[in-house]
């Protein structure tokens, strides 16, 4: 095995005051505005618990990130000088040394060059020809720890690889998170949010999250939250171990009423997805609930570097297929960087005579389309005669090739919603695909190492090869009208398809070939420094 050499960024190298005063301004300051007046006495005191729960998540995540992380934010804190005080805010904003939107490049000295690959799920110096090779040999159920959400790999007794839970590698500060989750129970007078958090504080005590996260999906209550270890993108090493975030939201019930058709028709979408009809799943799990919600406080990997406006949860397959996945809206997130972001750069990269054609309404859509999204096509799929997932499959290519591949089936949604009776104005469709077309550029500027944008810049590329997206001499983009419809399609049925056998290779030869910055849009990109790249909440 070649032994892993880990380079410490030199301090010379670093970004100077004026330099990470340039690299802070690429996110936009935001109050998110929410309304707590519908809340009962109860849950407004229950409100304050779960956002100091919420704030113990914060250097959980912090020691999942990096092995050092907490003890840099301590020293950045004693630093007072302008420029350590500048260091600090940029740290917060990306609760670590590395800068998210620059592809995860230290900004601090002293610390690895880049954030690395396995984060402090895995030991520095491991590979993943020696993990692959462990955990080959482990029996069944114990591999199946290895290469789970909840569990830590670290090094014993002569430096043999070994499991660690999450609820013994973080005990005390999951002990202090799980009491603040019982006194908001206690406060609460709603019986589905109260068995939801007695049985997630159960959960961090047990590391047996599966109970909490049915509550999770039964969860009804006018104060919704969601805490606890889910998305995988931090393991850039295989995509397995699952990072702690929280969300603690106010219910906007006007809204969701609004998009409850939308859950009741994904069967029939699913039983016309551009695949074969083998691969399509004659029975999506019993429930498919939406919520809008807005957004009070968030924490960990829901507040560092480019901020969610929306997610589709659990990741538990078992869930999945027993209860479905919630969807959840960030209705005041999503019109924040719809604002901030979207409308100036759709000024300068679509023509002139498409501006108009902008829509928060479409952005809306497709936000919620594309979670809706994660929810169906291939889930379980049988390859060479043993039942497996296509995240098991494509292991790091996962992230990058499921947001690609929710991207577009939520296009494809959308136009059969809008084809078979959803009701619609005149100008949806070219509103839909418009704005679809100025977010690209939005999401991309996250960079390729970040899933979204990697798999953004896929999909853009692609659409222009087939001629659906159009450059013009003067550095503006259209739709081709007539095209795009069918190249969407097109592409759905390839990234639908790929999940469905989960072939690795035909996702790394696509990748390799279509996700990267093209000249057109680079220029494009080039001509936005000025505009935010995404924006930070100063509730928290």
């Amino acid at each position: 095995m070649k032994p892993i050499v880990i380079l410490l960024a030199a301090a010379a190298a670093m970004p100077d005051l004026l330099q990470l005063k340039q690299m802070t301004a690429r996110f936009a300051p935001v109050k998110l505005s929410y309304d707590t007046s519908a809340l009962s006495p109860g849950d407004r005191q229950a409100l304050a618990k779960l956002v100091e729960a919420a704030r113990v998540l914060n250097f959980v995540f912090m020691d999942q990130l990096w092995s050092g992380d907490r003890a840099l934010y301590d020293q950045l804190q004693k630093d007072t000088t302008p420029l350590g005080k500048e260091r600090l805010h940029y740290f917060w904003l990306n609760k670590g040394p590395w800068s998210d939107l620059d592809g995860h490049t230290a900004f601090i000295p002293g610390v690895p060059e880049r954030k690395p690959l396995g984060a402090n799920f895995y030991p520095e110096d491991v590979s993943r020809d020696e993990f692959e090779t462990w955990a080959a040999k482990l029996a069944p159920a114990e591999r199946q720890q290895a290469e789970g959400f909840f569990t830590l790999i670290r090094r014993g007794a002569n430096r043999q690889l070994t499991i660690v839970p999450y609820s013994k590698a973080y005990a005390a500060d999951l002990s202090k998170a799980a009491g603040l989750l019982r006194e908001a129970a206690a406060l609460t007078g709603n019986a589905s949010l109260k068995k939801y958090l007695n049985l997630r504080a159960d959960a961090f005590l047990s590391n047996d999250y599966y109970a909490s996260d049915l509550a999770w999906m039964e969860l009804d209550a006018p104060l919704d939250i969601t805490i606890g270890p889910y998305e995988t993108y931090n393991d850039e090493m295989f995509g397995y171990k699952a990072a702690f975030e929280a969300y603690v939201t106010i219910r906007d019930d006007q809204q969701t009423e609004r998009l409850k058709n939308f859950a009741s028709r994904l069967q029939e979408i699913e039983n016309n997805l551009p695949i074969d009809a083998a691969y399509r799943n004659p029975k999506l799990g019993a429930l498919a609930p939406i919520r809008v919600v807005n957004e009070v406080f968030a924490a960990g990997d829901g507040a560092h570097g480019v901020r969610t406006a929306a997610f589709n949860l659990p990741n538990d397959e078992r869930v999945v297929h027993e209860k479905g996945s919630k969807r959840v809206m960030l209705n005041n997130v999503q019109q924040a960087k719809f604002d901030s972001i979207l409308k100036p750069i759709a000024s300068r990269v679509l023509a002139k005579a498409e501006q108009q054609h902008l829509s928060f309404d479409s952005f809306f859509a497709h936000i919620l389309a594309h979670e809706l999204s994660h929810g169906i096509g291939p889930q379980q799929i049988q390859v060479a005669g043993r039942s497996t997932s296509p995240r098991a499959q494509l292991k790091q290519l996962y992230a990058p090739w499921e947001e690609a591949k929710a991207d577009v089936t939520g296009l494809f949604m959308l136009q059969y919603l809008y084809d078979h009776g959803l009701s619609h104005g005149p100008d949806a469709e070219r509103q839909l695909y418009t704005t679809y077309l100025a977010s690209t550029f939005r999401s991309v500027r996250f960079g390729l190492t970040e899933a979204h944008g990697r798999g953004v810049a896929m999909q853009f590329n692609y659409l222009m090869d087939k001629g659906a997206f159009v450059a013009h001499p003067d550095g503006s983009f259209t739709v081709d009208y007539a095209k795009i419809k069918n190249a969407v399609r097109d592409l759905d049925h390839d990234l639908l398809t790929v999940e469905a056998h989960g072939d690795y290779a035909a996702a790394k030869r696509m990748l390799d070939s279509l996700a990267m910055i093209r000249p057109a849009m680079q220029k494009a990109i080039d001509g936005m420094k000025d505009i935010p790249t995404d924006i930070d909440p100063t509730n928290e």
